[in-house]
């Protein structure tokens, strides 16, 4: 039954029983009652059109909208259709709940991932042996790590993070060519920034390193952002000087030349004063002769030696010794000299047979000892040592009896 059929239902019933009240007060009786049943009959029938005319007013503020909400859908009732539409509604406003709900959910996973990344970060950089740096081109802001200042030196809270401390810190004959190579990454004419070069150090000495860096870059391509990483090279650079200034004097020599191209080359890349190459005099030795001896701007005598109570006795036992400092205590043969690094020299068969020693009046640096470079050049000497020790047999065997060298 439609909404107007509901609404008409009251007005009948009301019309029908006035109608019958009027009936009823037109049978003949007491005249003061037909006349309360004529005054009742009137207000009925207003009631009556009271009720009609609120049917009407119905029809066309409410009826007649609604009819054509559910135009669309054909014929129906109005209330339902006005219904089913609430419940999609319902049903939308629910599904965009769940939709944000959603959106919340991942917000937060994403949320928990990126603090997770950001952690893993702030420890492979706090452990990570190079020294970060970070340089905000819109404020000009810098950020320096403390493991880039403790490469220098420098405590976290000693020196500020500032560009101007980080371009106080470049070499003066290296800022020209690393500032440089820095805006043209910037600029976008290089893919990547690296530059080697050396920083100064708190105690007056340099640091080579190794400076990589990446923009951070806008869709526009222009730079707002550089990072990078200082890894300090100074113990390769070290080994390279080395490696260089021997390799340049010792090449094409050979024989007593090539002992005494050693001597004085590695005297001058260690920065010693002194430096000497033995053969043993014995096996299991116990005493050296040098073939070489490179002392303070010159070439010294050679001279046999015993070794107990040197230094150089470790040596012989075939391992490298080194002693950074106070030599001249731990062997009062040796009191005239700071520090000692001796290092074996092996034969062919696995024995012995020489070393190379230094010694200096100053503490030698640890970074001194570059075990590579040494095992190169002791066993170059060692095949050269093997190679005269042939020789001189061979001439000793074909010399004609009673002639002797």
């Amino acid at each position: 039954m439609t909404l107007g059929r509901r609404l008409l239902l009251p007005i009948a019933a009301s019309g029908a029983l006035i109608v019958a009240w009027v009936v009823w007060g037109w049978l003949p009786g007491d005249p003061a009652a037909d006349t309360r049943y004529a005054v009742a009959g009137v207000v009925g029938i207003g009631i009556v059109g009271l009720l009609g005319v609120a049917k009407l007013a119905f029809h066309l503020a409410v009826r007649r909208p609604l009819a054509a909400l559910g135009a669309a859908n054909g014929p129906g009732d109005e209330i339902e259709r006005l219904a089913q539409h609430v419940r999609a509604l319902e049903h939308r406003l629910a599904q965009r709940d769940a939709d944000v709900e959603q959106a919340l959910r991942q917000c937060q996973e994403a949320k928990s991932s990126l603090q997770l990344a950001e952690e893993r970060y702030v420890l492979a950089v706090r452990n990570a042996s190079d020294g970060l740096w970070e340089w905000d081109l819109k404020t000009g802001a810098m950020y320096l790590s403390p493991r880039w200042k403790s490469m220098l030196g420098f405590a976290e809270g000693e020196i500020p993070d500032t560009r101007e401390v980080w371009v106080e810190r470049l070499h003066p004959e290296d800022r020209a060519r690393a500032e440089e190579a820095l805006e043209n990454h910037i600029r976008g004419a290089s893919p990547r920034y690296q530059d080697e070069h050396r920083l100064l150090h708190k105690d007056g000495g340099v640091r080579w390193v190794l400076s990589r860096g990446a923009a951070i870059r806008r869709a526009s391509g222009s730079a707002y952002r550089v990072v990078g990483l200082d890894t300090d090279v100074t113990r390769i650079r070290h080994v390279e000087s080395i490696l260089h200034e021997i390799v340049e004097g010792t090449s094409g020599a050979f024989g007593d030349m090539l002992f005494r191209s050693m001597v004085q080359h590695f005297a001058r890349a260690l920065h010693v004063e002194r430096a000497f190459i033995t053969e043993c005099c014995d096996q299991p030795p116990t005493r050296v002769r040098t073939l070489a001896h490179w002392s303070g701007r010159d070439f010294a005598n050679n001279f046999e030696y015993e070794l107990p109570g040197s230094p150089c006795e470790r040596v012989m036992e075939g391992r490298t010794c080194f002693y950074p400092r106070d030599v001249g205590v731990l062997f009062p043969r040796e009191r005239s000299w700071e520090a000692y690094l001796g290092v074996p020299i092996f034969g062919s068969d696995g024995r012995v047979i020489g070393h190379l020693a230094f010694l200096d009046r100053r503490e030698m640096p640890e970074d001194v000892v570059v075990d590579a470079v040494f095992r190169i050049f002791a066993a170059r000497a060692g095949a050269e040592l093997e190679r005269m020790r042939a020789l001189e047999e061979l001439r000793r065997l074909t010399m004609p009896a009673g002639i002797s060298g």
